[in-house]
């Protein structure tokens, strides 16, 4: 078990949240127009660097508020959780 704290409910265990990837990622401004071999890129092909990487998570059993956290893909240690940008 994780505990991650939701920057609007407080400490929760992960199990209420959904990973929602690296906070990097963009993702293309028309889908559409990709080939399936560039979709299939971008949906798959992924650094999976070990160490710090800053996230996107869903709180999917709670607010439904979507934040970043800071947090080592190794040892599952968070050190910094961002409401990305939205006000609790």
């Amino acid at each position: 078990m994780m505990l991650v704290s939701c920057p609007w409910c407080g400490p929760r265990n992960d199990d209420e949240f959904t990973w929602g990837g690296e906070a990097s990622r963009v993702r293309p401004d028309d889908p559409s127009s990709l080939t399936d071999g560039q979709w299939a890129a971008y949906m798959y092909n992924n650094d999976n660097e070990k160490g710090w990487v800053i996230e996107r998570w869903w709180h999917a059993r709670g607010c439904e508020q979507w934040f970043e956290i800071c947090r080592n893909n190794v040892t599952h240690e968070i050190v910094s959780i961002g409401s990305d940008g939205k006000t609790p």
